[in-house]
């Protein structure tokens, strides 16, 4: 007991002198391994440093690869591999050969597939799924593909979690999609077009095809019935030069309006640091594609009234040629 208590006095001694105010001493930031030393690789690593986290680069040459971000190491790969549980795979689909030689070593590891393709169904597995199959005993989770270098600078549940807990520090929103059986439609992620164009386009659509129709009964098909007068030479240019300038103010204020129900709902909540809903979050985010949707019909407006103006135009002169000849002629 004597010497129990003397080593128990010893370690409050030690305690004391390496912590002299009392406070627990400070949690040593985890440690995260990139795998490949590119712009990518080296904008997550920069964001990751900012973010507390300490940064080790695997790379094949490690005494010849470019300048590290400040604070960072730089190992060969099998030595990275054993500073952190949590590797983010900077790699391309074709090198991805090497990590099935380090399979031992990336046992029980949470890899992070960051790869994309250079275009849609360019192989018949997905990166992620070939990565999981060539690395049996690692966790792999696709994330942070649709993330650009640029930007970051300006089921396999605890890798998820790890996964999820690095990207929230990062500032970012982070969204399950499932398993790996996702991959293949996140890799096309990237590629997909008019992504933000959709509900614009379907919503202008909709409009034109109603106040076209609209118009068309009240102006002609009223006309013909009521009046028996034929006047469909009108629906091509007069009829269509009514439906664009009603459209381009409607896109108009659904491009600003947004903006207001945005302004009123942070002001009722008192903050500006809640999501806004989904559907006002996914109106805020085409907001664009409307203003220039808006233009664009304003435009084709300018150029019908130009068209119209010159065709009365030409007719008046036609009419006046006409009218002097017969003068003439009599």
């Amino acid at each position: 007991m004597t010497v129990g208590n003397g080593m128990s006095e010893m370690m409050k001694l030690e305690s004391v002198l390496v912590h002299p105010l009392g406070t627990a001493a400070a949690p040593v930031p985890e440690m995260l391994c990139i795998f490949r030393m590119g712009d990518l690789g080296h904008s997550l690593g920069q964001r990751l440093l900012q973010s507390g986290y300490r940064v080790v680069y695997g790379s094949r040459r490690p005494h010849s690869c470019g300048p590290l971000p400040q604070g960072a190491q730089v190992m060969n790969h099998a030595a990275a591999t054993q500073s952190g549980s949590l590797i983010f795979i900077c790699v391309h689909r074709e090198h991805y050969e090497f990590l099935e030689t380090m399979a031992s070593h990336l046992e029980g590891k949470v890899l992070v597939d960051l790869s994309n393709n250079l275009k849609k169904d360019m192989y018949p597995e997905a990166n992620a799924a070939l990565l999981q199959r060539l690395v049996p005993g690692a966790a792999v989770v696709k994330g942070l593909n649709a993330l650009s270098a640029w930007a970051l600078q300006n089921g396999l549940l605890a890798g998820k979690q790890a996964v999820a807990e690095v990207a929230t520090k990062l500032g970012l929103t982070v969204l399950d999609k499932g398993s790996l059986s996702a991959a293949r439609e996140l890799e096309d992620f990237p590629l997909q077009l008019f992504t933000e164009w959709r509900l614009p386009l379907h919503v202008t659509i909709g409009l034109t095809a109603f106040f076209f129709f609209y118009l068309l009964i009240r102006d002609v098909v009223y006309a013909f019935v009521e009046q028996r007068k034929d006047i469909s030479f009108r629906i091509m240019v007069s009829l269509a030069n009514k439906v664009f300038p009603i459209v381009s103010l409607i896109m108009l204020s659904l491009c600003y309006l947004p903006g207001v129900i945005a302004a009123f709902l942070q002001l009722y909540r008192g903050t500006k640091y809640r999501r806004f809903p989904d559907w006002l979050d996914r109106w805020m985010l085409c907001r664009k594609q409307m203003g220039l949707i808006a233009l664009g019909f304003a435009f084709l407006h300018v150029i019908y009234t130009f068209m119209t103006s010159l065709r009365y135009s030409v007719r008046h002169k036609l009419i006046s040629l006409v009218v002097d000849e017969v003068k003439q002629a009599g």
